[in-house]
């Protein structure tokens, strides 16, 4: 007994598979749609999560300093910093060989203003070179 032959790709490549017993797996819909949902939720947890610790963030910049005497340095800032949170600074003085001679732990008090310029003093132990910032962080 012979068959006409198939006149279509599909019908050939159907053929085919019948006869070597290939199936053509495709996923449930429930499944894609479940991967879908968990893709998203992972884009937004990300997201969020970026947001969230921008937020939070302080950004510091010294503006300026200057050596007042042998024991005091004078420092000038500028802090951008989230509304009504106080944040914390540590400020330092340093020796013409990095050395940190003087330092200070700053708490400024929550304000309605973003940014916010500052000048403090920085008691030394020895002759300071320049004052700087270490690092700001809400509390």
């Amino acid at each position: 007994m012979t068959t006409a032959p198939p006149t279509s790709d599909d019908a050939i490549r159907a053929k085919l598979d019948d006869r070597y017993g290939r199936r053509r797996a495709r996923a449930p819909r429930w499944v894609v749609i479940l991967g879908i949902v968990v893709a998203v939720a992972i884009i937004g947890w990300f997201g969020w999560m970026t947001v969230a610790s921008s937020l939070e963030s302080v950004d510091a910049d010294a503006t300026g300093f200057t050596v007042v005497d042998d024991r005091t340095v004078s420092l000038s800032f500028q802090i951008t910093a989230p509304l009504d949170r106080e944040v914390a600074c540590i400020l330092e003085a340093q020796d013409e060989e990095h050395g940190i001679v003087g330092w200070r732990v700053l708490v400024i008090p929550p304000s309605s203003e973003h940014t916010r310029a500052f000048a403090e003093t920085i008691p030394t132990t020895a002759a300071a070179t320049t004052g700087l910032i270490n690092s700001c962080w809400v509390t």
